[in-house]
């Protein structure tokens, strides 16, 4: 049997490295770090061959002693704490001691250095954790930290690097953390700047190439421009919220500016880029309704808070932090960012090329282009004999108080498609897609995402105002499913009774349907129960109470609405317009997809090359 003994430090060095230092993107994560805490205003950053040959980073802070610089290197050797308890009240980037030490252990390093108030400076080395002498330097105050062959003593490690194009990807993605989390602010607190109100200065060179040059005056939303590109900068609102001691700031995307990741939702705590599931399940929460499934909103939060009401002990790589009260932070982010958004008219813009091909000449015809008798828009009014679909909108209902914890909504502004501004005109294109003319331009309305939202908001109305009116079977019907599908479906038997779903157990996979919401009109009950008994068996883990009740309703209201193919009359076209006033958010069903593209008024007059 073996004996225990001691690990080498070595061994100990590399072993911390495993943890902290994972790719070149690691080590200049540390030494950014590093230079911020410094009290730098100032970082350049030079990369060669993706980090795997050369990490250079040079800062301006207040330097280092020369009989220090040993110590930089000792294992958990710090200046930022003193005490066990200094742990609950960090306010640097790093604190354990650990980062130059397990990046002398894999690399070879080299450090100098001069404090401001040092005539000349000094410089180490450390080989593999071999450390060398310490000797004189004479350059110019601040730290200059080179990082050369990274892994070249543990090869194995080394091959598990990918290309220098990939490693440079990730070695951006740092840079651009830390960019953000030190530009500077433009949001006040009490008529004073917060915390980030001077920005740092910080250059990014690869290969000799410079990528990113961002200069300390540089505002955030001028970086955000920057590093991701106007597209998403010129789609951002600006938030900001305050509850007890904490602060929110930031921007937050128009639901537009969507994403198939959740890699565009940035969120720092104290300067600190985290990841926290709790803070982005608030974000996601709070665009529920305005993205589709599988689709992430694009947001760039600010949490300042007391460093003792944040752990960010919890993490080897610091990424992760615990909250001392994370139900309240999650509330402050679902609602500063639900009311933003309601304040904002997300009607979504028709995107049209941006160059028009040469028309043919006067007289003869494209191929391809339509003539004035097979116009799409000249369509006749319906036969007098054809009778469309009855829809079940109900009479305006008076406001109700908000259920517990529900953010009041502010609809947003609807010019000229309000009961007192009805439209003048609208025909239905292939009996699926409402044209309206307003005066901001021309209007193309989804008329069953339309009516699918504002059913959907009838229906949570209802149920905040109290039980939902149902419509009792004279003789139940009975639905036959799988027995799995019955016990799953029977498990929320109360829920599916609060939405007006009556069903009881037949046995076997028999369920008696026996009522359902009457605000649903005359469509099928056991279409709409087969509909949400698919749903519930779709879901792999039970939903919260929350979640399965707007899913339903969701699900209720999507196949109770007028569908695409179904011929509307004018009257009812004018009704299902008319009637956007009951819903609060009118811009996207409850799945997320817009319920209207606007084509405006000046795009049809460029695209007709009148202006």
């Amino acid at each position: 049997m073996r004996r225990i003994q001691q690990l080498p430090a070595l061994v100990v060095n590399q072993i911390a490295a495993g943890e902290v230092i994972e790719r070149p993107a690691s080590v200049v994560k540390e030494l950014l770090e590093n230079a911020v805490d410094a009290g730098s205003r100032r970082i350049e950053v030079e990369i060669e061959q993706g980090g795997i040959d050369l990490i250079r980073v040079v800062d301006d802070g207040c330097g280092i002693v020369a009989e220090d610089l040993p110590l930089a290197f000792a294992s958990h050797a710090t200046s930022k704490l003193t005490s066990a308890d200094d742990l609950f009240h960090i306010e640097t980037l790093g604190f354990r001691g650990e980062a130059l030490a397990s990046i002398g252990g894999v690399a070879q390093v080299t450090l100098q250095s001069r404090p401001p108030e040092e005539t000349y400076g000094a410089q180490i080395t450390c080989h593999g954790g071999q450390l060398g002498e310490v000797r004189p330097w004479n350059g110019s105050s601040g730290t200059r930290v080179e990082v050369r062959h990274l892994f070249y003593n543990t090869p194995v490690r080394r091959k598990f690097l990918r290309t220098p194009a990939t490693e440079m990807g990730h070695i951006s993605e740092v840079f651009t953390r830390l960019a953000l989390a030190h530009a500077r602010s433009t949001f006040e607190r009490d008529g004073a700047r917060s915390c980030r109100a001077t920005g740092l200065h910080l250059t990014l060179r690869h290969n000799h190439k410079t990528v990113y040059d961002l200069p300390a005056s540089m505002a955030l939303l001028e970086r955000i421009a920057v590093l991701f590109g106007p597209d998403v900068s010129k789609q951002l609102y600006a938030i900001q919220a305050h509850q007890g001691p904490a602060t929110l700031t930031g921007y937050i995307a128009d639901p537009a500016c969507e994403r198939g990741t959740s890699r565009m939702q940035y969120l720092f705590v104290n300067g600190r880029w985290v990841r926290d599931r709790t803070l982005g399940h608030a974000v996601q929460e709070a665009y529920r309704g305005l993205l589709m499934t599988g689709r992430y909103a694009v947001a760039f939060l600010f949490l300042d808070l007391p460093p003792d009401q944040v752990d960010v002990n919890v993490h080897p790589t610091k990424a992760e932090v615990r909250f001392r009260d994370s139900p309240a932070l999650h509330h402050l982010v679902f609602s500063t960012i639900r009311q933003r958004l309601r304040t904002e008219n997300l009607t979504a813009r028709l995107q049209l090329p941006s160059t028009i091909k040469p028309t043919e000449t006067l007289g003869t015809p494209s191929p391809t282009a339509a003539s004035f008798d097979s116009a799409p828009w000249a369509l006749a009014p319906p036969p007098a004999s054809e009778h469309g679909p009855a829809l079940p909108f109900a009479s305006p209902q008076p406001p109700t108080q908000p259920m517990p914890g529900e953010i009041t909504p502010q609809p947003a502004p609807l010019p000229q498609l309000t009961a007192a501004h009805p439209p003048t005109k609208i025909i239905q294109l292939y009996d699926a897609y409402l044209v309206v003319e307003t005066e901001e331009g021309m209007l193309v309305i989804d008329q069953h995402a339309l009516h699918e939202r504002i059913l959907f908001e009838q229906i949570k109305r209802r149920m905040q105002s109290g039980p939902l009116e149902t419509q009792p079977l004279l003789v139940p019907e009975p639905i036959e499913l799988t027995a799995e599908q019955a016990a799953r479906t029977l498990e929320h038997r109360e829920a599916l009774a609060e939405l007006g779903l009556g069903i009881e157990d037949f046995g076997g996979g028999t369920i008696l349907l026996t009522s359902y919401p009457a605000l649903l009109g005359r469509r099928s009950p056991q279409e709409i129960l087969r509909a949400v008994v698919d749903h519930l068996i779709s879901r792999e883990q039970p939903p919260s109470r929350e979640v399965l009740f707007n899913d339903l309703m969701s699900l209720m209201a999507c196949h109770s609405a007028v569908r695409a193919g179904e011929r509307l009359t004018p009257e009812q076209m004018t009704a299902l317009v008319e009637q956007r006033h009951l819903a609060d958010d009118t811009h996207h069903c409850p799945h997320g997809r817009p319920t209207a593209l606007l084509f405006s008024r000046h795009e049809l007059e460029r695209q007709f090359r009148r202006v």
